[in-house]
């Protein structure tokens, strides 16, 4: 499958979240996105995304400040 990064890093909430709704609508389900971010209410906000939209949040991580999320696309 497919893997796309989308580099959100410094942008505030909700900017990350809504940068992956938009490049989520251009991948074929199945596919998974990466997200890098810095602003620490991205781990709430990608958990609520996932739960409202129905993808995978497939990983979740943080080195240095930056988080990474990885997230399936559903359908």
């Amino acid at each position: 499958m497919s893997n796309t990064l989308l580099d959100a890093r410094g942008l505030k909430c909700p900017l990350p979240v809504l940068r992956a709704r938009k490049a989520m609508q251009g991948l074929a389900p199945g596919a998974v996105l990466q997200v890098l971010a810095t602003d620490p209410g991205s781990v709430r906000d990608f958990q609520a995304f996932c739960e409202a939209t129905g993808h995978k949040l497939v990983e979740q991580s943080e080195e240095s400040g930056t988080f990474s999320f990885r997230v399936r696309k559903s359908r």
